[in-house]
């Protein structure tokens, strides 16, 4: 993973924040009146149509604020892509993310837990939402720990890196940086972490969380060797060289970002389709904020931007870890996340003014 900010982004013409914005305002006004109508669908009411649609802005604004760590990493990643591959990742993987991580990963995850078809899984989700709930907020513990074993490693992986000489906290990030020459460092303190959140566990649990834990610890690795197989072998065709690793890192980077607010989003609303219309126009958004930070070079521009956003990934991979034993609220989780990078936007401005000469 390069964590190199010093190379200046492509940028693109000169735009207005309505351009970058156009079509997240679009799937909002799309998203907000398909709530309606199945709110209307549902109840043959007013006050019905207008809870559903209640809680669609809602979720939609969830997403955005545990999202927003999501569209800064993006960004870090996508600067180093070609533009045929940049292109491809927001449009195709914004299907994929939209699609799959918020329609077809709740189901997949009862086809598996239920042991029933996929056809029976979303019979399920349309005529019995509790049910669907429940056996999602069962699989808990399992997407707890593989999720936040991935984002652990993320954001690990930036700060142990030998080749990182921007530093915000530079008593924590000098240290690590410095011990990243030990070769496979951030593995051993996962790994450390995971055995003690192991052993706060029963037998039953401990079980089911170590081994979800290892594989989504293993799942990264095979993330970065493909992926630097994939960019680096030059038997591949061009188009795979310009970045298909890339590509997958990212998918599943916005995988392990979304498990926390699906899970979360059931404790709003208990339908499938109301649930994906929300996350879906926040995953709009985050999409365009990432095309805003490619093309106008911001994280060129407030140096320590990223630094705030590989905290925030720190953190929720932390709170992931601990929700395995109880809810936390979403709200803390995104207003959490929020702070620290506006500490990190804050400290970019500071240091700006003191160097702008």
């Amino acid at each position: 993973m390069t964590n190199d900010t010093r190379s200046e982004p492509q940028r693109g013409p000169a735009r207005g924040m309505m351009h970058y914005f156009k079509w997240a305002f679009i799937v909002t006004a799309a998203g907000l009146l398909m709530g309606g109508v199945l709110g209307w669908q549902q109840t043959g009411t007013l006050e019905g149509m207008a809870t559903i649609f209640f809680i669609c802005t809602v979720l939609a604004v969830l997403e955005i604020s545990l999202s927003f760590d999501n569209a800064i990493v993006n960004a870090n990643k996508l600067k180093t892509m070609t533009p045929e591959w940049q292109h491809r990742f927001l449009t195709w993987g914004i299907l994929i993310a939209v699609f799959g991580m918020r329609i077809l990963f709740p189901l997949l995850i009862v086809v598996v837990a239920a042991k029933v078809s996929p056809w029976e899984a979303l019979v399920l989700a349309a005529s019995e939402p509790e049910q669907y709930a429940h056996i999602m907020e069962g699989a808990h513990l399992s997407i707890s720990a593989f999720g936040g074993t991935f984002l652990m490693m993320v954001g690990l992986s930036f700060f142990f890196d030998h080749e990182k000489d921007i530093h915000w906290v530079q008593w924590i990030e000098g240290k690590m940086a410095s011990y990243s020459a030990v070769r496979g460092i951030e593995v051993a303190a996962v790994l450390l972490i995971v055995l003690a959140f192991t052993k706060m566990h029963d037998d039953a649990e401990s079980r089911v969380f170590l081994s979800s834990a290892i594989w989504g610890l293993v799942t990264f690795l095979c993330v970065e060797v493909l992926g630097g197989i994939l960019d680096r072998k030059a038997t591949l065709v061009e188009g795979a060289k310009g970045g298909l690793g890339a590509f997958l890192y990212l998918e599943v980077l916005d995988a392990s970002f979304s498990f926390d607010g699906v899970i979360g989003a059931f404790a709003l609303s208990k339908n499938l389709f109301v649930i994906a219309i929300g996350l879906g126009i926040g995953a709009m958004y985050v999409r365009s904020m990432t095309i805003m930070l490619v093309e106008k070079g911001t994280l060129a521009q407030y140096r320590f931007l990223e630094h705030g956003a590989f905290y925030a990934i720190l953190i929720l991979s932390v709170i992931m870890y601990v929700q395995s034993f109880f809810h936390i609220p979403e709200v803390v989780t995104g207003l959490g996340g929020a702070a620290l990078i506006g500490m990190s936007l804050w400290s970019s401005v500071r240091w700006n003014r003191r160097n702008s000469g």
